[in-house]
């Protein structure tokens, strides 16, 4: 249809291709259900991207779309097909056949490291997937809650596990 999709909402696009790879290893294992679950995942984004600025308009969102009909047209065949219509495309969802996913776009930016202080979370901080164990042990021990949490206790043991978790112990 002519429409690049590489000018679209790159959080968007990211999930979108995340959701195709996962897809594929899910539907090679037949594990249909985990596909099914992928898609209203990538379901859930869209509308957000959607609602949240990107719009309807957004290439991503097109992407998103098609994404989701060819999935679904492995467990849901009609429900694909009348997508697949609506988007504009002919002949039918089964001859689309599987897009490629963009390796760069598998790539995280950020992860999710959980903070905490004698076992309870107390701050969730966005670092680099390959941050150094000295880098987060720093960025740990900076955070405010935790500073409010340790106060004036001493410190017995700290266990740093880049990049998802820093444990204090006091």
């Amino acid at each position: 249809m002519g429409i690049d999709f590489t000018q679209g909402d790159i959080a968007l696009r990211k999930v979108t291709h995340k959701t195709l790879h996962e897809a594929a290893q899910a539907v090679e294992t037949f594990k249909f259900n985990v596909a099914v679950a992928r898609v209203m995942e990538l379901v859930n984004a869209t509308r957000k991207a959607i609602d949240s600025g990107a719009g309807p308009a957004d290439p991503a969102s097109r992407e998103a779309a098609e994404t989701v009909a060819i999935i679904l047209s492995l467990v849901a065949p009609y429900t694909a097909e009348e997508m697949w219509d609506r988007l504009g495309h002919q002949p039918t969802v089964a001859l689309a056949g599987w897009p490629t996913v963009d390796p760069a776009l598998l790539v995280q930016d950020s992860v999710t490291c959980v903070v905490q202080v004698n076992g309870k979370i107390r701050e969730r901080l966005e670092v680099s997937p390959d941050i150094s164990e000295a880098d987060l042990h720093a960025l740990a021990m900076a955070a405010d809650e935790v500073k409010k949490s340790i106060g004036a206790a001493a410190i017995k043991n700290i266990i740093v596990r880049p990049p998802k978790l820093v444990n204090i112990v006091i």
